[in-house]
């Protein structure tokens, strides 16, 4: 009696106590059941498949963090990347080669940093001035001398200053004479990175005939190393310097014809840098590599590879005054007429058999000279045609210096007419005297104009 005034069923009545105590029969063990289902195969989600897991509780994150704003209804001052990372993918090894990003047109940010848009209208995207080509050919070797034939050290015609990090060898790769450029075991990171940074650049420059070849890289462990074809006659300078020595081995001649010919070919080079918006800043006879064929190509790029990448700073060479253009001299930036400059002045050395330029000018009076007007004497063996192209290259003011296209124009000209004669001089070089009149070592202070 009890029971049925409670509830109101009759004794026996299991239908309608079913109804009367629904909730605590039916739904709370059905919930618990669920729940425990649910718990069970987050449990087992968690312990086979965490990625799915993570990835579903970052979804469910971001829609109730994120403020959902469509067209009109999103306020202008609102920066949608604000709360956007970006990974960055950072190698601290070199046992694969990864070449320093040098051509990145793409900002990335670090996570938790947001940029801060500018209130002026945004600037025009940077076109990069070529695009990359291929990354240099990686060489299976393992370390010399095994790896490479006929491994000899190659030393230089003189030394300015020790580079410890890079020793050169000449050796025979694929049955050509090659050179490497080895660096040292005990190089540090920074020297690594831009090792490898200067061989991915000669590889993204592309091919030219009158620049050394890169034919590959060796980066897949120590020692790294460059692999460039061999130019037999070895740089311009100590080629000028054997043309004035009677008996050598090969023989080394230098005629005016041979002069507007190797100036036609690393002006090539130098048009061929300037059409990709590079300035070389190097131009000098040092800078030249002579192949057995005489055969002149443009080197000194790692200059160039330096300026291109920014990040790194390119060191002032005090050794370079001599070869300078006015403005450089007062530390105005680099242009094409500047390295016009300097190829004026290499058509000096190349006529001269090496003579240091402006030899009676000390460096800090070298910028007065300039300004008063004077210019390089004219060499006894110069032709009037090559001794004007050199006057036109090194004007004072770099508007009135002539573009490369009308130098090689120029050269081509001369190079028809030019005679075949062999240039002698009876000085033999000291190269104590040689490095004082260069210029090497003198201390500079100038001021602007």
């Amino acid at each position: 009696m009890q029971n049925f005034s409670m509830s109101g069923c009759k004794d026996g009545d299991t239908i309608c106590n079913i109804r009367v105590y629904e909730q605590e029969v039916i739904v709370v063990p059905i919930l618990l059941i669920a729940s425990f289902l649910v718990t069970l195969v987050f449990i087992l989600l968690l312990r086979y498949c965490p990625e799915k897991v993570d990835r579903v509780r970052s979804r469910s994150l971001k829609t109730k963090s994120r403020r959902v704003l469509q067209g009109i209804d999103a306020p202008p001052e609102l920066n949608v990347l604000e709360h956007e990372n970006i990974d960055l993918d950072v190698h601290g090894s070199y046992s694969t080669f990864n070449p320093p990003n040098s051509f990145i047109t793409k900002t990335l940010t670090r996570p938790g940093i947001s940029p801060e848009l500018p209130p002026s209208p945004p600037p025009e995207p940077y076109k990069p001035s070529f695009t990359p080509i291929v990354q240099p050919r990686e060489l299976p070797r393992q370390r010399l001398p095994e790896s490479f034939n006929l491994v000899t050290p190659l030393q230089g015609t003189f030394s300015l200053h020790s580079e410890t990090s890079v020793s050169l060898y000449r050796a025979r790769m694929e049955n050509r004479n090659v050179v490497l450029r080895v660096l040292s075991d005990s190089a540090d990171a920074t020297q690594r990175h831009s090792f490898l940074g200067f061989a991915s650049f000669l590889a993204q420059l592309g091919p030219h005939p009158f620049i050394p070849e890169l034919l590959g890289v060796v980066s897949l462990r120590a020692p790294l190393v460059t692999v460039v074809e061999e130019m037999e006659n070895r740089d311009l300078l100590s080629f000028l310097w054997r043309c004035r020595e009677e008996r050598v081995d090969p023989p080394s001649e230098m005629t005016e014809r041979r002069i507007f010919t190797m100036a036609k070919q690393v002006a090539s080079a130098l048009e061929f840098l300037h059409g990709k918006d590079l300035i070389h800043g190097n131009i000098r006879a040092r800078s030249v590599l002579v192949s057995r064929e005489y055969t002149a190509k443009l080197w000194g790029l790692f200059g160039v590879h330096t300026r291109k990448n920014k990040g790194l700073t390119q060191k002032d060479d005090p050794s370079m005054k001599k070869w300078q253009a006015p403005e450089l001299l007062v530390r105005k930036p680099a242009t094409p007429s500047s390295d016009v400059w300097s190829f004026g002045i290499l058509l000096y050395e190349m006529v001269t058999l090496g003579e240091a330029p402006f030899a009676e000018i000390p460096v800090n009076e070298l910028l007065q000279f300039h300004q008063r007007g004077k210019s390089l004497k004219k060499p006894p063996n110069c032709s009037n045609a090559l001794h004007a192209l050199i006057k036109v290259c090194c004007q004072w003011k770099d508007q009135e210096r002539p573009p490369l296209a009308e130098v090689s124009r120029k050269l081509s000209a001369g190079e028809k007419s030019a005679s075949d004669k062999i240039i002698k001089t009876p000085k033999v070089v000291n190269v104590e005297e040689y490095l004082q009149e260069a210029g090497y070592g003198e201390s500079n202070s100038y001021t602007v104009f």
